[in-house]
């Protein structure tokens, strides 16, 4: 991964944190808060697991960070810009640095892998000379090299989990958020995936996974915020967590 690490050194680059969120509250109604003043903030190149169990606020937190939703009161910070201000180009600019990952892939069926890959780069009109030499690349980083010209439906479940991670990965994001990466997966497949992410992670991109996965998350010793009925109950920089505790 040594060309994609090079890549990624821009974004290393100062002392902000890649996000953080101060006070941040959020409301569908009045009176009926779903996030209560959570405040975190993550650097970049950290590896961030966020757990809860349903109800606990994550879905919520996930659109909050996308941008889908914007705060009803408090701030969530992109790099040291306030994501609630951005418009227009600005705010195209931030979800170019920020790659999603779904539990259920959101391919394109009627689209081969590198379609599939090269559609986040035809979106911010890369020319088709770029589009050949960065689809190839990221398919090579998740271990996809040889199926190119594969349909999603030809593809197990992991390797489509692999093509959404290229797609994700393709534009150099800053941070790569991903929503239950494994929720689809046998368990085999879904250490597959982790072990990927793990190794992306190292090469420097901030990588924050939303989960359900007691045993993974346990496993891979990493730092560990935890929702509970909209706030924040815990923040483990290190080591194992049981979730149900």
């Amino acid at each position: 991964m040594s060309e994609y690490n090079s890549r990624l050194r821009q974004f290393r680059d100062g002392d902000k944190p890649a996000l953080e969120l101060v006070n941040v509250s959020m409301a569908y109604q009045k009176d009926m808060e779903v996030i209560k003043d959570v405040s975190f903030s993550i650097d970049k190149g950290e590896f961030v697991f966020i757990v809860g169990h349903t109800g606990s606020g994550k879905s919520t937190l996930i659109k909050l960070l996308m941008r889908s939703l914007r705060p009803t009161a408090g701030k969530i910070y992109f790099n040291g810009q306030d994501t609630s201000r951005m418009r227009g180009n600005n705010l195209i600019k931030f979800r170019r640095k920020l790659g999603v990952v779904f539990q259920d892939f959101k391919l394109l069926k009627d689209r081969n892998v590198y379609e599939n890959v090269a559609f986040a780069q035809r979106v911010i009109e890369k020319s088709n000379k770029e589009i050949a030499k960065n689809v190839p690349s990221v398919l090579s980083i998740v271990g996809l090299s040889d199926k190119y010209n594969a349909n999603p439906k030809e593809l197990s479940g992991g390797e489509q989990q692999r093509v959404a991670v290229a797609r994700a990965l393709v534009n150099n994001p800053l941070i790569l958020l991903a929503d239950e990466p494994t929720g689809n997966l046998d368990p085999k497949t879904s250490w597959e995936i982790m072990n990927l992410l793990d190794d992306i992670n190292k090469c420097g991109t901030t990588v924050i996974v939303v989960t359900h996965s007691e045993d993974i998350v346990n496993a891979m010793q990493k730092r560990v915020i935890r929702m509970e009925n909209g706030q924040l109950k815990s923040d483990v920089r290190k080591g194992g967590y049981d979730i149900e505790d």
